[in-house]
């Protein structure tokens, strides 16, 4: 059987890549969070903290510890607002982006 690469090395090289696909996880991430899926939010930025700049650099930049910062974004971690908002701030400098929240109807 051939060896295959994990999941977390195929989104860290695709990373590394394709800046169109670094946006858009973490506009994924941010948009799960926003839906009320924090767990998925906490589960995608977390992959793209760990592909783009890490958890100590991340640190540096936000004045948050790398140890809280990964229990933050841990399968039981539970960020406060500030915080994550923070994270966000600094993962929006360092990708070089704006996100933007926009207001639509709900269908149905």
């Amino acid at each position: 059987m051939a060896l295959t690469r994990s999941f977390k090395q195929t989104v860290q090289l695709r990373a590394k890549k394709d800046a169109a696909f670094r946006r858009a996880l973490l506009q994924e991430g941010v948009e799960n969070f926003l839906q009320g899926e924090i767990e998925t939010g906490r589960a995608v930025l977390r992959d793209y903290i760990n592909a783009t700049l890490g958890f100590e650099e991340l640190a540096r930049l936000s004045g948050i510890s790398s140890k809280s910062l990964m229990r933050m974004f841990g399968p039981d971690g539970n960020p406060q607002a500030s915080n994550l908002f923070a994270v966000i701030a600094c993962l929006q400098t360092a990708e070089k982006v704006e996100l933007e929240v926009r207001a639509a109807r709900v269908r149905g």
